[in-house]
């Protein structure tokens, strides 16, 4: 569908792309990953064509159309309902509305035969193209990505830049086009609503291509990974979890070959500098020197995953409480946020507040900072020092300090050397730290902000959707921050990886009351799921007629289910032995790809990966159904 073939581009004398290629399959659901900097951004607007390559070529197949959700459209205002600019997506049915509108009222006054044949036709290609369903297909996508019904009359001009953002994709989703390209999709978007789009991207009929530091949205959504790295897209045939064992393997297979060449290279130019001023020995001398220069080398693995060396401390240590909140009601004039709701934070609590934008999240972690004024009583504990980061806070930096002097000033305590450590965790080495806040991107400052709350004496930290605009590996060093902090903290984030790797507990707000679940992210979806079933089954057996109920299916005692025990049984058997040779070949595979001269052949390279990436996914659609297999064998008895 779409083909990019031998890629360059450059900013200024930096490769972004050097002769990169991929090749973009009808329904492929591609991730497309890399550090920041890297390009992805950028590929996706060489793509639909805002950029041009230095070279190479993208070639499109006819009839290809492209939709692309950026960050560029958080700018776009309209004094129109947002239900209308949606309908935007349908502008062929839009000018045969108004083609038949106009007919219509011709055909008040004139009631002649071509205008009645007119009708007819305007009216056929108008149901062809679904267009009496239109207004439904706008709303029911609208409302899934968490407006009201009341909101869709409403000004698109009215919504902030990230309600803005949901519209622009309803619009998009609508369109359905051959290819969409989402560029970081979630960050604007609340739980519910990212998991109402994951649904629809996984049913989407077209090819998808999203950039999102979400994991759990990649794993869910892609069957293809795409990492930019060392100026090439390097693919890989499986989701994100997928992508991470592939990518430990090549590295590991990468690293070996780099040593054994590197040697080799150590012992030639030994060879040569031996050698080079004997007569007998200087054409051989001359031979290898030239053999080294035409070497295609193996890149060095560079170690992407930033690890935290240094320990988040405080002086001050807090009472046993840290929080309580007792009859307390929020409102802003006739919207009531919380009501008389009551709850206690003890020392060490690492708590995540999740839930759907609207219900109150940042409204309590102000409450709870004290900067937002309620009704009933909020205490803090004894000795509790609390520092809050929001996004709005990023706007309190100051611009005309290097990043190093913001950090210095968070707290004057500590030396140049322990600053430059921990920025050096947030990413910013060597002269980077002299940069002007005022020079930093958006993802830049959020590392800087965040660094200070983590370096402040605070013994309880409030975080307000800390993971926006950070990559993977900030994400990374942010959990590893957090898990050994020993303070406590209230999260609120959508980032459903993040929330399981750091929370201990849950907060969410239902009937206007705080709640809290005790336990995991991943266990509270569990319960949360229970109670679902539950509420739906419960009127199902309030109104089921109290008649006798069907005898259970004996277990054990039938031929039928003997039979059923020796089918499975049969194809358990098979499905072991079929593992065991699958296996056998994924070692023949590591084996071939742990061949350093298979490293010279660009083309035995690829179809080794290839053999090998098929035979892990068959590997594991195997081993599913042999899980399947033994489930069904215990449910036998």
């Amino acid at each position: 569908m779409i083909s990019i073939t031998n890629l360059s581009y450059y900013l200024g004398d930096r490769a972004l792309y050097e002769n990169a290629s991929l090749h973009i399959k009808p329904k492929d659901k591609i991730g497309l990953i890399g550090l920041n900097g890297t390009g992805k951004s950028t590929l996706l607007h060489l793509i639909v064509g805002n950029y041009q390559p230095d070279a190479g070529n993208i070639s499109k197949a006819g009839g290809c159309t492209i939709g692309f959700l950026n960050q560029d459209l958080l700018s776009y205002q309209s004094d129109e309902p947002i239900l209308t600019v949606a309908l935007q997506a349908f502008e062929r049915q839009l000018v045969l509305q108004r083609q038949i509108d106009e007919v219509l009222h011709q055909m008040e006054t004139n009631y002649e035969d071509k205008l009645v044949d007119r009708l007819a036709r305007l009216q056929e290609e108008f149901e062809a193209l679904d267009g009496y369903t239109i207004q439904s297909k706008a709303e029911e996508i609208l409302e899934g990505l968490g407006f009201s019904t009341s909101d869709l009359q409403k000004p698109l001009r009215q919504f902030s830049g990230g309600w803005r953002m949901r519209v622009m994709l309803a619009k998009l989703l609508l369109q359905k086009p051959s290819l969409l390209m989402l560029d970081e999709p979630t960050n604007h978007l609340d739980l519910p609503s990212i998991q109402w789009v994951e649904k629809y991207v996984q049913s989407y009929e077209n090819a998808v291509i999203v950039v999102s530091h979400d994991r759990e949205f990649l794993d869910n959504v892609c069957d293809t990974m795409v990492e930019v790295s060392n100026q090439k897209l390097n693919y890989y045939g499986g989701n994100y979890s997928f992508y991470l064992e592939e990518k430990a393997l090549r590295n590991e297979i990468q690293k070996g070959a780099y040593e054994n060449q590197q040697a080799k290279i150590r012992q030639t130019e030994r060879f040569i500098e031996r050698f080079k001023a004997k007569a007998t020995k200087a054409k051989q001398a001359q031979s290898r020197a030239k053999m080294l220069d035409r070497m295609d080398r193996v890149e060095a693995v560079v170690d992407e995953n930033a690890k935290v060396h240094f320990r988040f401390q405080f002086t001050t240590q807090p009472g046993r409480h840290v929080l309580q909140l007792e009859d307390v009601s929020k409102a802003y004039g006739e919207k009531e946020i919380l009501k008389h709701t009551n709850i206690t934070m003890e020392r060490g609590d690492k708590i995540a507040l999740i839930g759907a934008n609207g219900k109150g999240k940042s409204t309590l972690l102000r409450v709870i900072a004290g900067t937002e004024p309620v009704e009933g009583e909020r205490r803090l504990g004894h000795n509790v020092l609390f520092t809050f980061y929001a996004q709005h806070q990023l706007e309190s930096l100051n611009i005309e300090h290097t990043i190093l002097e913001e950090l210095k000033y968070a707290n004057p305590t500590k030396t140049e050397t322990e600053c430059r450590t921990i920025l050096g965790c947030f990413l910013f080495t060597g002269d980077d730290v002299f940069k002007k806040i005022k020079v930093l991107s958006g993802g830049e400052k959020s590392r800087v902000a965040l660094a200070k709350v983590l370096v402040s004496q605070a013994n309880f930290l409030l975080l307000d959707e800390p993971t926006n605009h950070l990559d993977m590996q900030s994400v990374n060093i942010l959990i590893q921050a957090l898990r050994q902090y020993e303070g406590s903290f209230v999260v609120v984030s959508h980032d459903r990886f993040f929330v399981e790797a750091i929370a201990e507990k849950i907060w969410y707000i239902e009937e206007k009351e705080v709640k809290e679940y005790p336990g995991t992210y991943q266990e509270y979806e569990w319960w949360q799921e229970e109670r679902q079933e539950e509420a739906v089954a419960a009127p199902v057996e309030m109104v089921a007629a109290p008649t006798r109920s069907a005898p259970a299916p004996a277990k054990n005692t039938s031929s039928g289910s003997s039979h059923q025990q020796k089918t499975l049984q049969k194809k358990i058997t098979q499905l072991e032995q079929e593992i065991d040779e699958l296996e056998k070949r994924k070692k023949e595979a590591e084996a071939q790809l742990a061949d350093t001269a298979i490293y010279s052949d660009a083309t035995k390279l690829a179809e080794a990966n290839k053999k090998y990436t098929e035979v892990q996914q068959k590997i594991a659609a195997t081993t599913d159904a042999w899980e399947n297999a033994m489930m069904e064998m215990e449910e036998l008895g």
